[in-house]
């Protein structure tokens, strides 16, 4: 303990770290971007028929349901083993998913792909989000996670538009395939110079001994409980995030297959799911630290607002004129809301029980893809067309949205220094 708590925390003082672990950020975001704009589009060619909506679902439902339940365990692992060992196991699980849907015969070998990918991203994206929290000071949380998810997010749009460009010339498979094993043998070669954050973990911890009543170290079941249903607040903020992730397995599913209803193109949905993700995540980069400034319930709930407005701008345009700036919009509105709800439980946990408590909430958010995929799917598939989803989506939004505004308070960082 005396070697730990004579580590800086900040930003600026472990730019080398926090530089690395957005890189692996980035490696993440190629993988799952790589999928965005290509497979609903080119699901016929794995035998998926046109009407088949909740079918065509299923790839995001195993990966949500997967990605969610690695989040939780993820967090009790990185607490007692560290976070890089946990972050190793997330990479080496991405490698069947280019070589399954390389070889795929149907459609159920791209569900089984999506298993690994999910094991692969509750790993990895959740190790390097907590690792950069770690690293970071109490009183840049939001800004620690803004950068992450925007480093996380912009790759997922170019990836989006890279692999749509790449498919468009050589095919899909051999796309995903290089794409893929290209990004995965990048990230684990720059993953040697990663140092495991639990000691900056430890040195957090030793220095709120210091001037606070010692915490009380919660069990993981204790954790689990208390913020997913005990807690007012906690409870808002996990169900905000799983509709933040319905909202997003409506644009990885059924924006491309609306946009290609209405005679878009196979490169030009891939720059309107991009410029969603990209906006997304380069406008993290300020609005994490905006949370930091005033609070984390004002750019929330604004964005939750944005959020729906452009989904409902985007269900009643019918081309690109109207669809670009509000998939920008739809862009904006989860950069505000997504960093600051990280970062919200991130405040509300004491140092070493902060894995545990960002696993649980990323169970409950990205459970919301798998949410997603069953009720959007469904409702396509009674409607045979996208636009009630979309509506339906739109409605949830704003629902979510009123839901923090009347249980979230001002949220302030955990033992943030006056």
């Amino acid at each position: 303990m005396p070697v730990a708590s004579r580590l800086e925390r900040g930003i600026a003082a472990n730019r080398g770290q926090f530089a690395l672990q957005a890189l692996q950020v980035f490696f993440v975001g190629l993988v799952i971007g790589m999928e965005r704009a290509v497979l609903p589009d080119v699901a016929r060619n794995f035998g998926v028929a046109p009407e088949a909506f909740l079918f065509l679902a299923s790839f995001v439902l195993s990966f949500g349901l997967v990605k969610g339940a690695l989040n939780l365990v993820a967090g009790g692992l990185a607490d007692r083993f560290g976070r890089k060992p946990v972050l190793v196991a997330g990479w080496i699980a991405a490698i069947p998913v280019p070589l399954l849907i390389y070889v795929a015969p149907n459609w159920w070998w791209i569900v089984a792909a999506n298993v690994f990918l999910g094991i692969s991203q509750g790993f990895t994206w959740t190790m390097t989000v907590t690792s950069q929290i770690d690293l970071a000071g109490s009183h840049q949380r939001g800004l620690a996670v803004g950068i992450n998810e925007a480093t996380g997010y912009v790759a997922v749009g170019l990836a989006g538009f890279g692999a749509a460009v790449l498919a468009h010339g050589i095919g899909v498979r051999p796309a995903l395939l290089i794409f893929g094993l290209g990004t995965i043998i990048a990230a684990l070669a720059t993953l040697t110079r990663v140092r495991d954050t639990l000691a900056w973990v430890k040195a957090e911890h030793a220095e709120a001994q210091g001037h606070a009543p010692p915490d009380q170290i919660e069990g993981f079941g204790s954790i689990f409980l208390r913020i997913s249903f005990r807690d007012r607040a906690g409870r808002a903020i996990c169900q905000g995030g799983i509709v933040n992730k319905i909202a997003d397995t409506l644009v990885w599913v059924m924006f491309p297959v609306f946009f290609r209803r209405h005679g878009a193109g196979l490169v030009e949905i891939g720059w309107l799911t991009g410029i969603y993700a990209m906006v997304w995540g380069l406008s993290q980069l300020w609005t994490g630290h905006l949370g930091d400034r005033i609070g984390r319930r004002r750019p929330v709930v604004a964005g939750f607002f944005l959020l729906a407005a452009g989904i409902a701008l985007t269900a009643i345009g019918r081309g690109p004129m109207l669809w670009l700036p509000a998939t920008a919009i739809m862009g904006i509105g989860m950069a505000l809301l997504y960093p600051n709800l990280i970062a919200a439980m991130s405040d509300m946990t004491p140092p070493l029980s902060r894995g545990k408590a960002l696993g649980t909430y990323r169970y409950w958010r990205d459970t919301g893809y798998a949410i997603g995929a069953l009720l959007l799917g469904g409702i396509a598939q009674l409607a045979d067309e996208v636009r009630p989803a979309m509506w339906l989506t739109a409605a949830l939004v704003v629902i979510s949205g009123l839901w923090i505004a009347k249980d979230v308070r001002l949220v302030r960082p955990h033992h943030q220094k006056s």
